[in-house]
């Protein structure tokens, strides 16, 4: 998880030696050549995101499941989609780690209501 989360990070860089190794690092993982984005990596069982997945509008958890069931089937038959439906730097999509981090921050608050009373 933590390894994604830089993934993230490093997307975040405009230039600079860090965008560069964030796009080695994308690139080298793999992901891409079965269409997922790098918020499709995501486990759903980490803390936050299966509600940050309910809160999802309907067609885009569809879309991520279908996503992810794709890739599952290619990597089942040892196949890659073919390269012009790999994702891209142009084409990838950081859905789902802004609810994420809404959904970690109202925890967060709830915790520290909790502990006030």
């Amino acid at each position: 998880m933590a390894f994604r989360r830089s993934l993230t990070l490093f997307a975040q860089e405009e230039s600079g030696f860090m965008a560069a190794l964030g796009r080695w690092a994308r690139n080298a993982s793999g992901y891409r050549k079965y269409g997922l984005f790098a918020d499709d990596l995501i486990r759903e069982e980490m803390p936050g995101v299966r509600e940050a997945i309910s809160r999802l509008p309907r067609e885009e958890q569809d879309l991520r499941y279908f996503r992810l069931k794709r890739a599952l089937q290619l990597s089942v038959q040892h196949k890659y989609l073919p390269k012009e439906e790999w994702t891209t730097d142009e084409t990838e999509r950081y859905y789902l780690t802004p609810i994420i981090k809404q959904v970690e921050q109202e925890l967060k608050e709830k915790e520290e209501f909790d502990f006030k009373l």
